[in-house]
């Protein structure tokens, strides 16, 4: 593998880069929020998958003061599509000099003609492209799961809140149109339920060892940039499929790129969870697997209140308190007694803002430099509940756990907070 690129040598490389109808966010001077009409966030994609082309994409050319300027992705094919529909999208009566492409994502966060990027790589991608994009001054949208490992989680906050970044975590349950997930917060913070004693929350299980078998390589991946701080191993189609395909790809079952489905899933659902219970800024401080860790289900959070949080159960989150139950998940939204959800909230009972849809609130934020609905942290600490679970699944044994420190009470276990990386991805220097 070629040697790392400087950033100065990108810096250099993105002056010949330029969008001369474009007056990106960056350029603004003094309020942010006093804009002239042509005015645009400038945005760059890096990664084009089937959640960039079916949500990101399709959503962020909605925006009328947003432009898509470059993409960025390991496979040619992606990345070519991604241009032409970019380019196809502008260029109807408008006059535009077209979308960049390239495959290496350094030289997007390298443009000083763009202000934000949406990630949507695999989940071993997430980290460092986040920390060096917040130290190049943009903004940040990302997938969920935030990050791979604990410690990336803590970094991704640290680095938004020095360079004050906007970093929106791709929970977009928190901005559901239809509010389904609001309004379950919203009645559980009211006290409908009185006091909560546990939370069950189903989604899938820990991720595992990748055995995959090797297959021939095709040509037109970068599939070393693809593997990037992931161990070097053979190509299989199932991590990386050729072309636009249509499915989730199980990348997201293997240790190596994900954490399976209780980080895939579990990004979603311990969210919705942390956000009932008013602790976005917090978490559980013991960590207790079920007497068979192997079965990948049961294992058990709690909190300092005594509150207690189970892996397993239905699909979504199921609150369980003193005056009821209340089951929240996707087109669910049901309690008992049926009362809990079915009367209205009065004008004195707890309003949460509504979202205006989870892009628009990302861009409203950079705008306003106010932070967004799922800000880093929240996606930070949702992550590490996940992360939590499977390394109690993993090691078959109980922890306790400080959030204050992101750190465990035992120091000998701290090394599970982050694992090895294949040079020259090592996480970016915080100083």
């Amino acid at each position: 593998m070629p040697s790392r690129p400087s950033r100065r040598r990108f810096l250099q490389a993105s002056a010949a880069f330029a969008v001369p109808t474009i007056i990106p966010v960056s350029s603004w001077a003094g309020d942010r929020r006093r804009r002239a009409p042509n005015d645009r966030i400038t945005l760059g994609l890096i990664g084009c998958g089937k959640m960039a082309r079916g949500y990101h994409l399709r959503e962020l050319l909605k925006q009328p003061d947003v432009q898509v300027v470059a993409v960025c992705e390991v496979d040619r094919t992606r990345r070519e599509l991604f241009q032409q529909l970019v380019n196809e999208h502008y260029t109807e009566g408008k006059a535009f000099r077209g979308c960049d492409v390239v495959h290496d994502y350094r030289e997007i966060i390298a443009r000083g003609d763009i202000d934000a990027v949406c990630i949507s790589t695999p989940d071993h991608w997430h980290a460092i492209p986040i920390i060096e994009a917040c130290q190049a001054g943009k903004d940040v949208y990302c997938e969920k799961p935030l990050t791979l490992t604990i410690r990336e989680a803590e970094l991704c906050v640290a680095a938004a809140r020095k360079h004050e970044r906007i970093v929106q975590t791709g929970s977009q349950q928190r901005s559901n149109v239809f509010g389904q997930f609001r309004q379950a917060v919203e009645f559980i913070r009211s006290g409908r339920l009185g006091k909560i004693s546990k939370v069950t929350v189903g989604v899938g299980g820990p991720g595992k060892p990748c055995d995959l078998p090797q297959e021939d390589m095709e040509p037109g991946l970068e599939w070393d940039m693809w593997l990037g701080p992931a161990p070097m191993r053979h190509y299989n189609s199932i991590l990386s499929p050729r072309g636009m395909h249509n499915h989730f790809p199980r990348w997201r079952d293997y240790q190596e790129y994900s954490g399976g489905g209780h980080t895939d899933m579990g990004a979603h659902h311990y969210d919705i969870a942390q956000w009932a219970l008013g602790r976005d800024d917090s978490g559980p401080v013991e960590i207790i697997p079920p007497d068979n860790p192997e079965s990948g289900t049961g294992v058990r959070y709690i909190y300092e209140d005594g509150v207690e949080m189970v892996h397993g159960g239905p699909g979504g989150c199921v609150f369980h308190g003193e005056r009821g139950q209340l089951h929240i998940d996707r087109g669910v939204l049901t309690s008992d007694p049926a009362e809990i959800v079915s009367t209205p909230l009065a004008d004195d009972e707890v309003h949460l803002p509504v979202s205006p849809g989870h892009h628009r609130n990302w861009l409203d934020s950079i705008i306003s430099r106010q932070r967004p609905v799922a800000d880093v942290e929240v996606g930070a600490r949702t992550v590490m509940i996940a992360h939590l679970g499977n390394l109690a699944y993993w090691n078959g044994r109980s922890f306790r756990w400080n959030p204050d420190t992101w750190s465990f009470a035992d120091p000998a276990d701290n090394h599970l907070l982050d694992r090895e990386r294949r040079d020259p991805w090592q996480l970016p220097d915080m100083g």
